[in-house]
């Protein structure tokens, strides 16, 4: 099997691909995680690990990933994720890399984005609005500046917001999850909520991942790709479906601590011209998601 590395395999989606491949679901590769402790800030341990394990494909997950943190720490959010793309693109050349790179980037880059825009595609321009997504569309142009330049393999994900077992708790659909089963065991039937009304479009991350592996076997370099589910979903609708799966009744409480100016009232992607390029389509019904996550949050519990 071809070697694949993957930068950032500790984290959420990470975490889902060695699952995935254990039940023979990301086929085609012999996956290669970053050593514990690499920091892609480090030039010289990324370019001594790359030119080690001399990989045929690259899927680049590593990156400050909360976009409150990059409002907190701006400078630490470009340093890794586009600094350590960097790092990472030098040490690709170094070791005369002549595979394929996926660089994952993510759907915030489109910033606010009129109702009459929807579904976004690839061809709205960005039009980032926080430091996570200004480093995100930085290193997405650093990326495709190595391709035009230097003949590099490299494809652009633009992943929408995806959800699953395994999410930080800090997260939204996890952060409910895990107040609905405390529910479940006893705790008093009322959940704290701010804006639960806006809409954006949830893909189980195994269904990312599975776009991410077709991205790496069929598609087409230079190219940038927006994953999503074509769905619009209200938090208020996900977190009375989980109610309903947990087979418990809550009280929603709006708690003005929780408000934050919303925005974008409403997002939805369009995926076309992946599944047009790659055949892929997201397969898992929400309903399956949500119980997965439920589940999950009863074993964090």
């Amino acid at each position: 099997m071809s070697r694949l590395i993957i930068t950032g395999a500790g984290g959420f989606v990470g975490s889902t691909i060695r699952a995935e491949a254990a039940r023979g679901r990301f086929e085609g590769w012999d996956l290669i995680p970053a050593p514990a402790g690499l920091d892609i800030r480090d030039a010289s341990a990324m370019r001594i690990w790359i030119t080690a394990e001399r990989p045929d494909a690259v899927l680049h997950l590593a990156a400050q990933g909360f976009v409150p943190r990059s409002f907190d720490a701006p400078g630490e959010t470009l340093d890794i994720n586009l600094g350590g793309t960097l790092n990472l693109l030098r040490a690709l050349s170094a070791a005369k890399f002549a595979g394929r790179l996926v660089y994952v980037s993510s759907g915030d880059v489109y910033g606010l984005v009129p109702d009459a825009e929807l579904p976004v595609d690839e061809r709205l321009p960005a039009a980032p609005r926080n430091p996570y997504a200004v480093s995100k569309v930085a290193a997405e142009e650093l990326v495709l500046m190595w391709h035009r330049t230097y003949g590099l393999d490299a494809i652009i994900a633009r992943p929408f917001n995806h959800i699953g077992p395994g999410q930080a708790p800090q997260f939204a659909v996890p952060s409910f999850a895990s107040q609905i089963i405390a529910v479940e065991r006893g705790a008093t039937p009322v959940i704290l909520t701010g804006d639960i009304d806006t809409t954006r479009d949830f893909t189980d991350v195994r269904d990312v991942v599975a776009a991410y592996n077709a991205l790496l076997h069929s598609g087409r370099a230079g190219q940038r790709y927006v994953i999503g589910s074509g769905r619009e979903y209200r938090m208020r609708a996900l977190i009375e479906m989980m109610c309903e799966l947990a087979g418990v009744e809550v009280a929603l409480e709006q708690d003005p601590a929780r408000m934050r100016p919303a925005e974008q009232r409403r997002m939805v992607a369009n995926a076309a011209l992946l599944k047009e390029h790659t055949g892929w389509e997201p397969l898992i019904p929400i309903r399956d998601t949500l119980t997965a996550v439920l589940n999950d949050a009863r074993g964090r519990a």
